[in-house]
């Protein structure tokens, strides 16, 4: 069955409700493809037919604003399902997808997933439970953006991406992203990210190694990002 049934993503998303029968169908209907750091999975506006397994990497999900920038919504990882909205709703993809390092992805045609909703209560319920908690954590991130300032929203960005993340050998944060993307999720101007993290820099929060970031007082940045 393609080690589907030892999969991280069966393991942490909905698709652990699958008993073992239906396991092989998965195995049977999915297709697994690498996807280079840069590419997209899928677009915004885009009918996917299906949902995405995160088996292996990094991506993001972002919505283009109305002035042309790309907005981050979200950063995925291994063991993360896509898609799974707009497949329920019957709708067109509301954001894009793309890979911020290499990835590997199996896709799940809709027709097999539907079969499971229609046989499986539990997994309908934990897919259904899955959505919910996205939309929770995007609505949360309105309110951060709203209550917060943009210093607390970038130290609280900087320890999401150490804690989910972590870091390479060299201590810098594993995940490494551009200032324009780093400036997307924290809701800013390229210029006042960059601007912030020299300010961070020179505080000693933070030591910036070329393009990459290191954490250097994690104490601090929780008590900026909480304060």
């Amino acid at each position: 069955m393609n080690k589907c049934d030892q999969c991280i993503v069966r393991q942490l998303s909905s698709l652990k409700a699958l008993n073992k029968e239906e396991i092989i169908k998965l195995a049977n209907s999915k297709t697994t493809y690498k996807v280079k750091k840069g590419e997209a999975l899928f677009e915004e506006g885009e009918v996917t037919n299906g949902v995405f397994c995160v088996k292996d990497g990094v991506g993001k999900l972002s919505k283009l604003s109305a002035n042309g920038k790309d907005q981050i919504v979200k950063l995925v990882k291994s063991g993360e399902l896509l898609g799974q909205r707009s497949m329920i709703s019957n709708e067109p993809a509301n954001l894009t997808a793309k890979a911020i390092a290499d990835m590997e992805v199996c896709f799940i045609p809709k027709t097999e997933i539907i079969n499971f909703f229609n046989s499986n209560n539990q997994f309908s319920l934990n897919m259904m439970q899955s959505v919910c908690e996205d939309l929770k954590e995007s609505e949360n991130e309105k309110i951060a953006l709203v209550q917060k300032t943009v210093k607390q929203r970038l130290a609280e960005t900087l320890l999401h991406l150490h804690s989910e993340f972590g870091e390479d050998a060299d201590k810098t944060l594993k995940v490494q992203l551009t200032r324009e993307e780093l400036a997307g999720i924290i809701g800013t101007a390229t210029e006042s990210c960059i601007r912030l993290l020299s300010d961070f820099n020179k505080l000693g929060l933070i030591e910036l190694v070329g393009k990459k970031i290191m954490l250097k007082d994690v104490r601090s940045l929780k008590k900026l990002a909480d304060n």
